[in-house]
């Protein structure tokens, strides 16, 4: 129980402080995470990881799938990224916090993730076809 109410209260602060930040501007977050590789998290689990290339171009896995290609763009105060799977683009807002990224989707139900850890090699793809 101790555990459920630490891990509530860490949550409260990292919502608290996407609201206290502003948001990145599409030149802030380019030049925050162009030539990165990010891994993302949410509630401590992960979420998955980009790879941010030149010309808003990037790579997306979520854990052992097949990556996918795509680009971002920003919208009003969002990064918005479309991808090669012709799916909807997905907007997020993404803010800087400790030297971290936080980002925001809100599709109903607000969903934060935040950068886990980076790196400067590329993202690791599994090919298409393969896995279980």
């Amino acid at each position: 129980m101790m555990k459920h109410a630490i891990y509530s209260i860490f949550m409260l602060c990292v919502a608290q402080q996407t609201f206290a930040a502003e948001p990145l501007t599409g030149a802030q977050f380019d030049a925050y995470a162009t030539g990165k590789t990010l891994t993302f998290a949410e509630n401590g689990k992960p979420y998955g990881s980009e790879q941010y290339l030149p010309n808003k171009r990037v790579r997306w896995a979520a854990g052992s799938q097949t990556c996918l290609e795509g680009r971002w763009y920003e919208e009003a105060d969002q990064i918005c990224f479309a991808y090669q799977d012709n799916s909807a683009p997905q907007c997020w807002t993404f803010y800087l916090e400790d030297d971290k990224l936080i980002a925001e989707f809100d599709a109903g139900e607000s969903t934060v993730v935040y950068e886990a850890w980076d790196s400067l090699g590329s993202l690791s793809c599994m090919a298409p076809g393969l896995g279980v």
